[in-house]
């Protein structure tokens, strides 16, 4: 079981370090270049507004995604959807790369690739909750925190790759050449990247538990759909889920994508930024399996309440340390944020998971994650630079998260501890 279960966290974690690979590159591009390639006519701040619109769109078709995949993956199997879903991302990654700029199309330019984020997002909806189900319904449930953290882990990974290539690509090319064709060269890389994925991932099972379901469902057909099975008798563990995400996708996106677009309104150099993102997620990578782990521990809830709370706080420190310029101020403000980021990402997966039923749980975790992906995630760097616009000051955009924080510290709070469950007894709907 040892063996197997490392396989497939392996298989799961390669997988979704790609998926986010191909999606925060998208993000740390709409920072750096899309406003000047795809919006040149706007001053820097409106275009940069402008390519964080096409980047929200991403997010507006994860749901959609989500209900898709979900239903087919609660039909079909983890694992097929699984490959589609890698499949999606990189061929539309990759069409991003080949893709004429303004100067060659004009507007349509903006179109396609808004299109192809429109195919990221749909991919990326469908592809999270697989990835942390194939995990959960391997592992055991003593240890479900710490398996199922590792595909969690696949987000910082996919950032650190991401921005490590446009860290190296920055320092290593003039400003002209990397606006020419450079800024290409890592989503061209995607291709490579997703044969790599699509191989491992053939390798993988398919979940016991799936397995044992669909043998009890031919049995026993389901009367329902998926959907209508969560929405009946899981919707409140869906509002659950889309109150713990909000302060943890909006940090997120605020830590390693917004602070792009803050660093260079503040006149601080592209690399300085870029490089503390590099060592933050490098940090945050590591971590969190150990936020998983001790969720094993002491619950999910009182792992998650800490993280929401310390970025709550934390986030009024975190601007005033970026505005120093120095790049270990900048460092620490970034690391210090993902830490507690960290804190509700990586028990995330096993409390999402342990909420409903095996029939409906890729439904159900993809659509109370997704959702709430639009309000948190998609509206994150557009809220925050337009408060940026407005106010000029950072006070305005860590009120909104600590907003939020205060409301995930509700919904987590009022939620029922998951840690203990076993998935097997949670086969059909309460």
């Amino acid at each position: 079981m040892a063996t197997s279960i490392k396989k497939i966290v392996a298989a799961s974690l390669i997988g979704t370090t790609i998926e986010w690979y191909d999606f925060f590159l998208y993000g740390s591009a709409a920072a750096l270049v899309f406003n000047k390639l795809f919006f040149p006519e706007s001053d820097p701040l409106t275009g940069t507004l402008l390519s964080f619109l096409t980047y929200a769109v991403g997010f507006v078709a994860r749901p959609l995604g989500g209900l898709v995949f979900g239903h087919f993956g609660d039909r079909l199997g983890r694992k097929t959807l699984l490959v589609v879903s890698l499949l999606m991302m990189g061929a539309a990654t990759f069409l991003i790369g080949c893709l004429p700029t303004y100067a060659t199309l004009g507007s349509s330019a903006a179109l396609l690739l808004t299109a192809l984020r429109l195919v990221q997002g749909f991919a990326l909806g469908g592809e999270w909750g697989g990835a942390v189900l194939i995990v959960s319904e391997h592992g055991d449930t003593n240890r479900r925190g710490f398996w199922a953290s590792w595909p969690q882990a696949g987000a910082p990974g996919g950032n650190l790759l991401a921005t490590g290539v446009l860290a190296v690509l920055a320092a290593w090319q003039s400003d002209e050449a990397f606006l020419s064709w450079g800024w290409r060269v890592p989503f061209l890389l995607s291709g490579v990247l997703v044969m790599v994925g699509l191989w491992i991932r053939l390798t993988i099972s398919e979940s016991p538990l799936f397995q044992q379901a669909q043998q009890a469902q031919q049995a026993q057909p389901e009367p329902v759909a998926p959907i209508v099975g969560v929405l009946r008798h899981h919707w409140k563990d869906v509002l659950v889920a889309i109150g713990a995400r909000l302060a943890e996708n909006i940090s997120f996106y605020l830590l390693t994508v917004f602070v792009i677009t803050y660093a260079k309104n503040a006149k601080i150099d592209n690399s300085t930024v870029l490089n503390a993102v590099l060592l933050a997620s490098a940090i945050h990578f590591v971590t969190i399996p150990m936020w998983g782990a001790l969720s094993d521990r002491i619950g999910r809830r009182p792992v998650y309440l800490v993280g929401a709370a310390g970025i709550g706080v934390w986030i009024f420190a975190f601007f005033p340390l970026v505005d120093t310029g120095n790049f270990l101020a900048i460092a620490l403000a970034i690391t210090v944020g993902l830490l507690f980021h960290g804190m509700m990402y990586g028990p995330q997966a096993a409390f999402f998971s342990e909420l409903f039923g095996t029939r409906m749980r890729y439904t159900g975790v993809s659509i109370g994650a997704q959702l709430s992906a639009i309000v948190a995630g998609a509206l994150a760097p557009l809220i925050a630079v337009a408060l940026l616009k407005s106010y000029s000051s950072s006070v305005p955009i860590s009120a909104y998260l600590g907003v939020a924080a205060v409301l995930t510290l509700i919904a987590v709070y009022t939620a029922r501890e998951t840690q203990g469950h076993d998935l097997a007894e949670r086969m059909h709907v309460r």
